[in-house]
Formats: structure tokens, C-alpha cells, sequence
């Protein structure tokens, strides 16, 4: 039986998760889970599966769930400690770290700390402070899995073969739904179209990111720490049927692909349960039925963010963090209607230019660089006005 915690369990990484556990009862026990303020839908998933504790990180949320659960044996946290405090539970061998954005590095630093194997769903945390968490990951000798389907796919290929054989990665990319519209077209995108992916179910502020391709130019960032890479080293193709989730080319020039079904599970399951598999009732890959893979280079005129996110990377030190909290600001300022859709990549290209780049050594450094970068990327925001 492996003792599981999830941080970020109402988000689409959290209840996928929640899927595969519940289908095997016999080899998962959920020992905490976190939300932000989701308590209704929390409060459903503690009735299912029956956690020892749980966090909200809105502390009003939190208060309002412990009234309607104060009959069940369930300890109910609070604030960016209470989650901290569910990530670095004593039994708990295991955590899900699926909180998307910034907020989730805290938490997953916590885990990492108190010795947790920790399977990692958002790109945030090693983009802003990949070189922190590496350090303290192997001061303790705990591994880092990934779940994002690029990076597990990364991963897997990876399994037995000698990191000196690595010749490049291949980060492949859907595309998102506005692949083929120019800059100027992308302008006046609404909400609804930039949100309705045509491969992957996924929360609104990754489904944006995969709109503009910045999921892709944190995916680069995350991909040089996760597997020790220069960027030379990382490069990017469109795949718009997202079946082949990334491939690893070797210095004997074969390449090696991980393919499936758009389907995050798979992922998940794998780590859930790694090193070995376990048998999932989902369909099979019918490549006859496909019938056709497509590829193409990116188009970095029309996907800039793709441009700054590897300008970032060469220059490293704060500027990833930068640029992960201007982009947090930009997709933000779209959903509520406030920018759009094209001055997501002047707010975040904006910010990024007005930084003066400074040594990432500390937490505290990172944490300062993400503050400056909200409060630059707000009063970028603010002078372009509404759409």
C-alpha cells in the first residue's frame, strides 16, 4: 500500500490522479490533499476517499469546510502552512505536486525537504527555481518524478540509457487551437477560442499557455533541470495529433519516441506506480486508424513567447522566475477580460526586458524576482487597457 498525498486535488492532475487510485483501492491510500478554495468539491472528495487531513489555502474556504465535515475524523488545515504542513506529512511516501502556478513551489520545496518522493505535475516550480530544488532534492537522495506528458515521455525513453548518449530532446506541441492564425488574427481571439483545446482536457490557465506556446517555453526551462541539459540541447516540434508526447535523439543518430493517447492518465499511472506498470482500461493506440502523423517547426514570428522563454533559459539567474509570474499576470489579466489575447506576450516580453537580471542562490531571491514581476507585469497590464 503507497501512502499518497495530493497537492492541488480539485484541479484536472488532482482528479485524474483521484481516478487511478480509486480504481485500485488495494495499492493507494490518500493520507492529504490540498486546495485553494474549492471546498465544495473538496469536501465531495473527502467523502470519497477519506483522508487524514486536508488544506485550503483561502482560509475563509477552509473554515467552511471544517462546519460541514466536523462530523468526520478529518483535520482541516489552513493558509500556504497548512498546506505546506499536508505536503510534508510523516506517512505520506508520495506527493502529487499538481498546484498550478507559482503557488505550488513552496509546498513542493516542503516535500522535497522532509525526504517525499515527489511526482511533479507543474512546470512552476522548476522554472523558477530548478537549480534550488536539484540542490536540495539530492542533498536527500529524492527523486523527482514528471507527469507532464512531454517530460514523462522524456522520462521513460530515458529508462537504462547513459545521460553522455543524449545527442537533443524533442518537446513536441499541439499547437494549441490557434496553430494556424497570424499574429495580426490572434489579436482579437476570444476567451472561448483561445480556451477550447483540440487534443487535452486542462484548467483555463494552462489552456491559454498552450494557446500562446508558453507551456512549451517553460516546458524547455523545466526540461534542462529535470534532465540536465544546455538549451542547445532542447528543442521544440509541433505534433497537432499529440500522440508521439516527446523523443529523445542519441549520438548514434536512432530516435526513440514515447507515443499514446492524449490521455494524462497514462502518465500518472506511471509514476503512481514506478518502476513498474500496472494494466489501465483505456482504449489502445490505433496508428492504422490515425492513419497519418503530422510535424512542423514552431513558428516563433507567430509564437513569440517561444523566442523569450529560450532568450530566458540562455540567460538564467531571476529572469525565469520573471517570466513565469509576468505570464501568470498577462493569462490572468486575459481571463478576466481586461487585455487581449495578442498583449499577453507584450505584457510578459515588457516585463522581462524592464528586469535587471540577479543571482537566483536563495528561495528568497526567486520569491523576490516573482514579487517584482507582478507588480512590473500589473502596471503593464494597467497602461495597455482593455481590448
Amino acid at each position: 500500500m503507497k501512502h499518497i498525498v495530493i497537492l492541488g486535488a480539485t484541479g484536472s492532475i488532482g482528479t485524474n490522479t483521484l481516478d487511478i487510485i480509486n480504481r485500485f483501492p488495494d495499492r493507494f491510500q490518500v493520507l492529504g490533499l490540498t486546495a485553494k478554495s474549492s471546498d465544495d468539491k473538496l469536501e465531495k472528495i473527502i467523502r470519497c476517499v477519506k483522508p487524514a487531513v486536508v488544506a485550503l489555502s483561502d482560509p475563509k474556504a477552509a473554515a467552511a469546510l471544517k462546519r460541514r465535515i466536523a462530523s468526520l475524523n478529518v483535520e482541516v488545515l489552513s493558509g500556504e502552512e497548512g498546506v505546506k504542513q499536508v505536503a510534508c506529512l510523516p506517512e505520506a511516501e508520495l506527493v502529487i505536486s499538481a498546484i498550478v502556478g507559482a503557488a505550488g513551489l513552496l509546498p513542493t520545496l516542503s516535500a522535497i525537504k522532509s525526504g517525499k518522493t515527489v511526482a511533479l505535475a507543474n512546470k512552476e516550480p522548476m522554472v523558477m527555481a530548478g537549480e534550488i530544488i536539484q540542490r536540495e532534492a539530492k542533498k536527500r537522495a529524492v527523486p523527482i518524478l514528471p507527469i507532464d506528458s512531454e517530460h514523462s515521455a522524456i522520462f521513460q525513453v530515458l529508462n537504462g540509457e547513459r545521460h553522455g548518449d543524449i545527442k537533443r530532446i524533442v518537446l513536441t506541441a499541439s499547437g494549441g487551437p490557434l496553430l494556424k492564425l497570424s499574429k495580426a488574427m490572434k489579436q482579437k481571439v476570444t476567451k472561448k477560442e483561445a480556451l477550447a483545446h483540440p487534443n487535452w482536457k486542462m484548467g483555463p490557465k494552462i489552456s491559454i499557455d498552450s494557446a500562446t506556446l508558453m507551456n512549451k517555453g517553460l516546458e524547455i526551462i523545466e526540461a534542462k533541470w529535470l534532465f540536465d541539459l544546455p538549451p542547445g540541447k532542447i528543442d521544440v516540434l509541433i505534433h497537432p495529433q499529440s500522440i508521439i508526447h516527446s523523443m529523445v535523439e542519441f549520438i548514434d543518430r536512432s530516435v526513440i519516441a514515447q507515443m499514446g493517447l492524449p490521455d494524462m492518465r497514462v502518465p500518472i499511472s506511471y509514476v503512481l506506480n514506478y518502476p513498474e506498470r500496472t494494466a489501465l482500461p483505456l482504449p489502445s493506440l490505433d496508428l492504422a486508424a490515425l492513419g497519418t502523423l503530422s510535424f512542423e517547426a514552431p513558428d516563433f514570428e507567430r509564437f513569440p513567447l517561444l523566442t523569450v522563454a529560450y532568450e530566458v533559459l540562455k540567460e538564467g539567474l531571476t529572469l525565469p522566475s520573471v517570466l513565469n509570474a509576468a505570464n501568470e499576470v498577462a493569462v490572468s489579466a486575459f481571463l478576466e477580460e481586461r487585455i487581449c489575447f495578442g498583449d499577453i506576450e507584450r505584457v510578459v516580453r515588457q516585463t522581462v526586458d524592464a528586469h535587471l537580471p540577479q543571482k537566483a542562490e536563495t528561495i528568497e531571491d526567486v520569491m523576490a524576482a516573482d514579487a517584482w514581476a507582478r507588480t512590473e507585469g500589473a502596471q503593464v497590464v494597467q497602461q495597455i487597457g482593455s481590448c
